[in-house]
């Protein structure tokens, strides 16, 4: 069996997955490098009020409620590498024009239509990996894109707030496009991804086996027992974190408003964590025990939530770091793992449309649960309500934990292992 430090130097020797993966960092910081340059036109320029504000979010997660599951056939159905690359190019022209919105009214639309197109490239990326990766490299791999995500979300707007100091906030949204033209332009340069074209010839057929595709998708899900027990475990536990993952700035502001400065301790604490776990992770040629990881990653992210809603007003830093460091545990442990569960336990014709219902179902969490969370802590304050989602993630992770071989039994995994080998090529 070859080492994890082999694996490592294959994969990096892999020239397509390489020009893949730096493609899908640079769109990604891209991305978040220019989200404070969005918040502060809307601020400070056209003085928008919190309602406004709070749309925001909503319009980035709306495309994925409604084409989530659609863009998972279309990932699986077309040409993977040019899907992201035309996402990619048109991602970088919307971004160009929402340098001359005029105001919010035109920059809601024009934010949700640019999140659509993330909403196609995100399952063909997954796919795309899924299709030049070996087996045993899928773990590393997955750690990988991982690290980008969790990476960008540190380096993207700690980069993009360092650049407002001396920048417009146009330009710093300038510099996403350019970020997106790059990805597009790597893209080019890939070959040879071994990416099967489902192009029907009978176009009038098309939309036919466009539904026949869909259906399947959720009939794989819905009959697929590991598959679904891993979508409904996590499902659970991400309702109860994004309750309150939009008022941490209420709870901070709460305990200490003259240290600003907490807040960002605690964000880069819980992303430098979530980094490192991920590097460990990405060291190990396989993954096992669904149930102990996922478990255990919910009741750190417990602990810490919990954590925080027993702090005293004015709380010095280093309990604030500390429990950054064991939510961003939490947080690496899972991304990973569920990452790779979905890959790992899916046939390769299958990996899109399982990503896309899986961006289906997460939007329809990330738009109720912060409305509903921004209600009760308006109603009750922002240290009750962590204390109970602390407790209640807690829970979820002791089920994990107490349940595991109960909801991905071993026979479960190496039934769809077998099924995998089955498959042609």
């Amino acid at each position: 069996m070859k080492s994890s430090s082999t694996l490592k130097t294959d994969l990096l020797k892999n020239k397509v997955y390489s020009r893949v993966y730096t493609a899908y960092a640079a769109a990604t910081l891209g991305d978040w490098f220019d989200s404070l340059a969005i918040m502060a036109l809307a601020v400070y320029k056209w003085q928008s009020s919190p309602l406004m504000l709070a749309l925001i979010p909503v319009a980035f997660a709306l495309p994925g409620v409604l084409l989530g599951s659609i863009s998972g056939v279309v990932a699986d159905r077309f040409n993977k590498l040019r899907l992201m690359r035309l996402c990619d190019l048109l991602t970088a022209l919307l971004t160009v024009v929402i340098l001359f919105a005029p105001g919010m009214t035109w920059l809601l639309p024009l934010l949700t239509l640019r999140s659509a197109l993330s909403t196609f490239s995100v399952p063909a990326q997954q796919a795309l990996t899924r299709s030049i990766v070996r087996e045993d490299q899928l773990l590393q791999a997955t750690s990988l894109n991982g690290l980008v995500g969790q990476g960008s979300k540190i380096a993207g707007p700690l980069l993009g707030g360092t650049a407002l100091l001396v920048l417009s906030p146009q330009w710093c949204i300038l510099v996403n496009a350019m970020a997106r033209l790059a990805s597009y332009l790597l893209l080019l340069s890939v070959r040879n991804t071994g990416d099967t074209k489902a192009q029907a010839t009978d176009e009038a057929a098309r939309p036919i086996r466009f539904r026949t595709m869909w259906r399947e998708g959720w009939s794989y899900l819905l009959g697929n027992r590991l598959l679904l027990s891993m979508m409904v475990y996590s499902l659970a536990g991400m309702v109860a974190i994004l309750v309150v993952d939009y008022q941490f700035t209420s709870l901070f502001r709460a305990l200490a408003p003259e240290k600003t400065y907490l807040l960002g301790y605690f964000i880069a604490a819980t992303g430098i964590a979530a980094v490192l776990i991920m590097l460990v992770m990405g060291k190990m040629n396989r993954q096992s025990g669904y149930g102990l990881k996922l478990g255990g990653a919910y009741i750190l992210i417990g602990v810490s939530l919990a954590g925080v809603a027993l702090l005293q007003p004015g709380v010095s830093v280093v309990p604030v770091l500390i429990l950054g460091l064991v939510l961003g545990l939490g947080n690496g442990i899972f991304i990973v793992t569920f990452n790779y569960s979905l890959q790992k336990e899916t046939p390769p014709h299958m990996t899109g449309r399982i990503f896309g219902i899986q961006n289906t179902l997460l939007g329809v969490v990330q738009i109720g649960a912060p409305l509903l969370g921004g209600a009760l802590v308006q109603a009750s304050g922002p240290s009750r309500i962590f204390l109970v989602v602390g407790l209640i993630v807690m829970a979820i992770g002791t089920g994990g934990l107490l349940l595991g071989r109960l909801l991905w039994p071993a026979e479960e995994t190496d039934r769809v292992h077998e099924d995998h080998a089955e498959l042609p090529g």
